[in-house]
C-alpha cells in the first residue's frame, strides 16, 4: 500500500495516465459532469471532501501549466476565487456556460463534495521537466 500521496486507487491511476495538455476538471458536487471523460467521484457528503482539500492534493501530484474557472466565482464564492487566484496567478476566467463547454474536452473529472457554488476549475496539465 502507498504510504504517501493520493491513496484512492482510481484517482492515482487516472493521474498516472495524464499527459501534457490533458484537461482535468475539479468540480463541486453540483457541476454537470460531461459524457466522455473518466470520472473519479470523491464526494462523500455535502462539503466532504472540500474543493480546497482535493485541489491541494492534486496540485501536489500534477504539473499544471494553466487553469480556467468561471468568472461568476468572484461574486458567488469569494473564498474559492481567492484560492484559485492564489494558486494560479494567470487564472483564465470565462462565463460558466463556457466552462461547461470546455469541460467536455477534459480527460478526467474529479468530483468533490463541495457544496458552495462555482468551486470548479479546469486544469491543463504541464510537464515536470
Amino acid at each position: 500500500m502507498k504510504k504517501a500521496g493520493i491513496l484512492n486507487r482510481h484517482l492515482s491511476g487516472a493521474l498516472a495516465e495524464l499527459g501534457h495538455g490533458d484537461g482535468v476538471l475539479v468540480c463541486d458536487a453540483g457541476m454537470p459532469i460531461p459524457d466522455g471523460p473518466r470520472v473519479v467521484d470523491l464526494a462523500f457528503r455535502a462539503g466532504v471532501p472540500s474543493f480546497a482539500v482535493v485541489l491541494d492534493g492534486l496540485l501536489a501530484e500534477l504539473a499544471v501549466e494553466g487553469a480556467t474557472a468561471a468568472a461568476e466565482v468572484r461574486a458567488a464564492n469569494p473564498a474559492a476565487a481567492a484560492l484559485l487566484e492564489k494558486e494560479f496567478p494567470e487564472l483564465e476566467l470565462v462565463p460558466h456556460e463556457r466552462l461547461k463547454e470546455l469541460s467536455a474536452g477534459a480527460r478526467l473529472v474529479v468530483r468533490t463534495g463541495e457544496a458552495r457554488p462555482y468551486a470548479n476549475v479546469l486544469l491543463r496539465c504541464g510537464v515536470f521537466f
